[in-house]
């Protein structure tokens, strides 16, 4: 793995604290059109000095009154300006995630115009933006929803950093900007892409959605387990779980085998690559098979997941996959994927 990318974000973060107490509340900056005018602005005092001319003079005065007029109107537009930032529930990486920004305006009687939001990350070479978006106007008291497609380049542990808006308004010579403090945690899960499905594990998929809620056909159970979320609730055992004092779910014939056991083995000799590769396979047939109904479980040196089926297994299952190095394996080797039918390695 690479080291510079492994890195947390957070651990510079002291450093980043203490330079931003010595950064201006708004920053300037003339646009190409603005670099113009300011240079007619001198060409008009200079030739008011050498001639004498009170046009010039009056063409002058309105010019300067311009600039004026421009930074009184663009610091009322981002005065007052709150941003709330609402992360998806998952982040993959290599994928485009939706994050959606809110934007409040708590000034009671001016509204804000022509208002560019940056979000911005961490990283080890300072903040980096993630997305932008755009609001026209924003009312006085009134709040909107924007958002921007975010695609992160790895997995693992992400720190997203301010909010950096912006307003060429009035008359576009100049960029004022602000940061709004936004600071929050986010963790990156591996790529997911699709992966060949067996025909078999096709009619359980379609079999628990046609069954779901409901309750079982025939009274062949070959079995009984505890409940685990996203079981449906008409295989619950009702009169033998109030025996026991715990839900009991009834496993028809051949419930048993629909399910899956992903071995995970990294090498520490292999390229940064090839690992991302890897772990994103791994992640696919992880989700793929979650999503066919089928109860998928991991092994790998350090960790075991029995297999179980619901969000929140397959939340612990991801969260895992996003942080595995193969410095954190005892043992280095290649990624199996073996569903009791088949088995693949990948060197």
């Amino acid at each position: 793995m690479d080291p510079e990318r492994d890195r947390r974000p957070g651990s510079d973060s002291s450093l980043m604290r203490s330079r931003r107490r010595f950064h201006p509340p708004r920053s300037l900056r003339a646009t190409r059109a603005g670099w113009c005018f300011i240079a007619i602005i001198f060409g008009v005092g200079f030739a008011a000095l050498n001639t004498g001319n009170n046009l010039l003079y009056l063409v002058l005065a309105l010019m300067l009154s311009f600039l004026v007029l421009s930074g009184l109107l663009s610091e009322a537009s981002l005065r007052g300006i709150r941003v709330e930032r609402r992360l998806p529930r998952e982040l993959f990486a290599r994928s485009p995630n939706r994050v959606v920004l809110r934007i409040r305006n708590d000034q009671k009687h001016v509204s804000s115009f022509a208002i560019l939001l940056e979000d911005q990350i961490e990283t080890r070479r300072g903040p980096e933006p993630a997305g932008r978006t755009f609001a026209l106007r924003l009312g006085p008291g009134d709040s909107l929803d924007r958002s921007y497609v975010f695609q992160p380049d790895h997995r693992g542990d992400l720190r997203f950093d301010r909010v950096r808006i912006s307003t060429r308004f009035p008359f576009g010579l100049f960029v004022k900007s602000a940061e709004l403090e936004a600071e929050e945690a986010a963790l990156v899960y591996p790529q997911i892409y699709p992966t060949p499905i067996s025909e078999q594990d096709r009619h359980s998929r379609l079999d628990a959605e046609e069954h779901r809620d409901s309750a079982p056909r025939g009274d062949d159970v070959a079995g009984l387990r505890e409940f685990m979320p996203g079981d449906a609730l008409g295989r619950v055992q009702w009169k033998r779980s109030m025996r026991s004092g715990r839900l009991l779910v009834g496993e028809r014939e051949g419930d048993a085998t629909r399910e899956i056991e992903v071995l995970l083995r990294l090498s520490q000799s292999a390229p940064a690559a090839v690992t991302e590769d890897v772990v994103a396979r791994i992640a696919s047939e992880v989700v793929n098979h979650l999503d066919c109904g089928l109860r998928v479980g991991l092994r790998s040196a350090t960790a075991c997941f029995t297999p179980a089926v619901g969000f929140a297994h397959r939340n612990e299952l991801l969260t895992y996959l996003a942080r595995v190095t193969p410095e954190s394996l005892d043992r280095g080797g290649v990624v199996e994927a073996n569903d009791n039918r088949t088995a693949e390695g990948l060197p």
